[in-house]
Order: structure tokens, then C-alpha cells, then sequence
């Protein structure tokens, strides 16, 4: 669970829910995630069966990544999430402002 729940791994899921993706494609689909951060988080993905690696015979070489039939489960679970959040981070923004108030009045700093 802490793979596919972690910032990346949700991420690099809902990348690769679109289809396969090379590795350079899948870092500027995944914003912010250094090389070395998404190389670690793929590598936990493909050893928890949820992605597959694939070495492709071109010059020069590249590897492709996908979603396994668990992976794309995963993923569409993932991608649905991700739209109720996007589609309601109008009350998201409020309840974090209404939440600012209360615990400001309060005497209490918010995080």
C-alpha cells in the first residue's frame, strides 16, 4: 500500500494509466520528481507487480514502462480519486480557509 499511496507511486500510476511510457516521457509527466526519485519508485512498483519494465531494442536503448492488469486497477482507482478531488477543490479551498479562521480565533497557529 505505501508504494502506490506514496506521492510518486500515485503519480507514475496515473501516468502510466494513459498507456506505456518510456522514462524521459514518464519524468516530465510526473512534475517535480527528480531522476533518481521516480528510477526508486518505479523500480518499488515493478517489484510489488504493478509495472512491468521492458528494455527495447533500438539504438540508442531505452526502456518502456507499463501498468500490469493489477496495475491498472490500481490506476484507475487512483485516476477516479483524483478527478472527485479536482472536480470539488472549490470546497477543498473553503474548508481550508473555514479551517484557518476557526483555528486562528482560537488562539491556535494552523499548519
Amino acid at each position: 500500500m505505501q508504494d502506490i499511496t506514496s506521492r510518486w507511486g500515485v503519480l507514475a500510476l496515473a501516468a502510466l494509466h494513459d498507456g506505456p511510457h518510456r522514462f524521459g516521457e514518464l519524468r516530465r509527466r510526473v512534475d517535480g520528481v527528480s531522476e533518481r526519485m521516480l528510477a526508486q519508485t518505479l523500480q518499488r512498483l515493478e517489484r510489488d507487480g504493478l509495472v512491468t519494465r521492458t528494455v527495447l531494442t533500438q539504438i540508442p536503448p531505452a526502456v518502456e514502462y507499463a501498468l500490469t492488469d493489477l496495475g491498472s486497477d490500481a490506476a484507475a482507482a487512483l485516476v477516479q480519486l483524483i478527478g472527485v478531488v479536482e472536480r470539488r477543490i472549490d470546497e477543498v479551498v473553503t474548508a481550508r480557509a473555514d479551517y484557518d479562521r476557526r483555528t486562528d480565533r482560537a488562539g491556535v497557529t494552523p499548519s
